[in-house]
């Protein structure tokens, strides 16, 4: 009998639009959703590395903090290259509190010249929040063009709909000489 009520609860959801809160998505899996973008891993030793911080707000305040509206979150790794592979070595997602909630890469994958992969974040997955953030980071055999890591935001509210992008921001140490 326990099985029962999560199927009659869900059923009675899809009636009347109501959807319930969001367990984990099914997690992405880089390797077989972009593999026409994939290449083979460069031989030569990883000289050059880089990271990018990327805000990612799956949910935002609105109306003086009486309102919360949920987005749908899409990270875009853009190899900027023309000639060279890029190799990523770790997407990770994290949540307000600074707790990672996924991992998207299980070993560094080589990405094509001006080849993107992406991760979406569903409207309903709001396990990020206002604070949520990717990290990703990158390394090439030799001199690279920086890639573009992006997250673009859409949702709404009745008639309102909104868009917005949050450009990654390089991850450097700053302090003393």
């Amino acid at each position: 009998m326990p099985i029962v009520l999560p199927i009659v609860l869900a059923l009675i959801g899809g009636l009347f639009g109501v959807t319930l809160p969001a367990a984990a998505q099914p997690k992405v899996n880089i390797e077989q959703s972009f593999a026409d973008s994939l290449t083979a891993m460069p031989k030569e030793e990883l000289a050059v590395s880089g990271g990018f911080y990327v805000p990612a707000y799956s949910s935002v305040a609105m109306s003086q903090g009486k309102l919360r509206v949920d987005f749908s979150v899409t990270l875009s790794v853009h190899n900027a290259s023309e000639t060279l592979p890029l190799v990523l070595k770790r997407i990770a997602y994290f949540g307000t509190t600074g707790k990672m909630i996924e991992s998207y890469l299980k070993s560094p994958v080589a990405l094509k010249p001006l080849a993107t992969v992406s991760i979406v974040i569903p409207t309903e997955d709001v396990r990020g929040g206002t604070g949520a953030n990717f990290i990703v980071d990158w390394a090439a055999a030799s001199e690279i063009a920086e890639p573009v890591v992006e997250a673009l935001m859409v949702g709404g509210v009745a008639n309102a709909h909104y868009a917005f992008i949050s450009q990654g921001r390089p991850t450097r140490t700053i302090g003393k000489k």
